[in-house]
This record gives C-alpha cells, sequence and structure tokens, in this order.
C-alpha cells in the first residue's frame, strides 16, 4: 500500500471538510484511481473539470501515484510592494522578471515605476481591482486562497515565457491573497518593452493564462451570502477529462 497527502481548494475544500488529508491506496495506483477513491469517500464533492497536481504539478489521470506523494485537487481557478511580499518572490534582474504572491496591499505605482528604463517605448499595465457589485450583487468583500507553491512556479514560468514568446523586455506578476475589499488590487501586471504591440499582447496572455491555469481560487462574500467564483475550464492539457473522473 501507499500512502499519499491530498490538498483539496476552493469548493472541494468544502465538499471535502478540509483542505487536507490522507489516503492509502494500493501499490500501482494512478490518479484516476485516487478520484474514484476521493468520490465515494465523498459523493457530493463534483470532480468533472477539475484539474490534479502531483507534487505541484499539472498530471493526467493516468500518471502512476507513488508513497507520499502530495496530490492537489483543483477546481477550475478563479479567474505589494517587493518589499511587502512575504512568501515565494522572485526578482532576477538578469532576465527582467518579478513574481510575487503577497498578503500586503499591492503598490502599483512602485512597480510600475520599477519597471521602466530608458530602453523601453511603452509599458502596459493591468491592474485587476475588487469592483462593488458582480452579476448585480453588492459585495462586502473577496478572498483569495492559493495552492502557493504550485501558484508561485506557474506565475515564475508565466513571466519567462511571455518574455520569449512577444519579446518584452520586463514582467512583473503580483497577486494578493487573503481578504480584499472593494477598491484593492487583486493582481497586478505590468509589462514593458521597446513596442507597444508586444507589450499589450503579453499583457492580455499573461492574465488570460493565469486566470485559467494558475491555482488561485477567489470565494465572494455578498450582502446576501458567500460563494467560490466560478472558474473557466481548464485547458484540454490539464484537466482531468470528464470521462476519468467520477
Amino acid at each position: 500500500m501507499i500512502h499519499v497527502q491530498v490538498l483539496a481548494f476552493g469548493i472541494l475544500k468544502d465538499a471535502l471538510g478540509a483542505n487536507h488529508t490522507s489516503m492509502t491506496l494500493p501499490v500501482g495506483a494512478t490518479v484516476a484511481d485516487l478520484l474514484a477513491a476521493v468520490s465515494i469517500a465523498h459523493p457530493t464533492a463534483e470532480l468533472r473539470g477539475i484539474a490534479v497536481s502531483v507534487n505541484a504539478e499539472y498530471a493526467t489521470a493516468s500518471a502512476p501515484l507513488h508513497n507520499g506523494d502530495e496530490v492537489g485537487l483543483l477546481p477550475p481557478v478563479s479567474g505589494g510592494s517587493p518589499r511587502a511580499a512575504k512568501a515565494h518572490e522572485n526578482d532576477n534582474p538578469a532576465q527582467h522578471i518579478v513574481t510575487y504572491l503577497t498578503r500586503e496591499p499591492i503598490d502599483a505605482a512602485a512597480f510600475v515605476a520599477h519597471a521602466k528604463s530608458p530602453e523601453d517605448g511603452a509599458v502596459v499595465v493591468f491592474d485587476g481591482i475588487v469592483r462593488s457589485k458582480t452579476r448585480g450583487r453588492r459585495t462586502l468583500h473577496l478572498d483569495y486562497e492559493a495552492y502557493e507553491e504550485m501558484a508561485a512556479r506557474q506565475m515564475l514560468e508565466l513571466a519567462v515565457t511571455a518574455r520569449s514568446r512577444f519579446g518584452v523586455r520586463h514582467v512583473s506578476i503580483v497577486h494578493r491573497l487573503g481578504r480584499l475589499v472593494i477598491g484593492e488590487t487583486s493582481v497586478l501586471i505590468v509589462v514593458a518593452a521597446a513596442h507597444r504591440a508586444q507589450a499589450y499582447e503579453a499583457s492580455r496572455w499573461l492574465i488570460d493564462t493565469l486566470k485559467q491555469q494558475v491555482p488561485i481560487w477567489k470565494k465572494e462574500t455578498f450582502v446576501d451570502g458567500a460563494v467560490w467564483a466560478a472558474g473557466e475550464p481548464f485547458p484540454a492539457e490539464i484537466g482531468v477529462e470528464s470521462a476519468d473522473a467520477p
């Protein structure tokens, strides 16, 4: 037998009653076998359309499991200044990449100033803020949670890919965790490049891809209740196919 640690996030954490549990499976078990076991133990857990990670890397349903593995059950994701960041920070001046997860307010002006260089012709900023209404319901606050180790790794990979794919000089990505109130910045992306077209394209690709695959979830609290935000479907190469999920 093997023993694996199971981490559940967002709405799955509510369904399982905790975000961390252990499971015992037969030797040779796969991700699909684990999902079947979870479905039996927690029949109300909605496992179709989720993604699964093994040791903080996305995994397919056929991926084998080993003793001591950490398995993440990931529902569709929701779609500070460097000194304020508390964890998982990367600042590589040689590659002009800054990525952060933080629980402190994000100082957008500081990130823009840090990104600017005389060789740039454009700096494009995406500043995602907490709005007062969603789908006609008045919002009180939002709570963000993440699979932090995996999210930090994914954000860094996105920044590296954006620089290579779009030919931009600098990329900053910072995402807030914890409780946010109306008007606060939840995610900030700053792209600097010699030309505006590349900067615009990289910024749009970064936020769209982040909202699809970086494991960060949002719980919305309204005046009349609270709900985990429905995320966008995972890309086909990441999501567990519905036929593989119980």
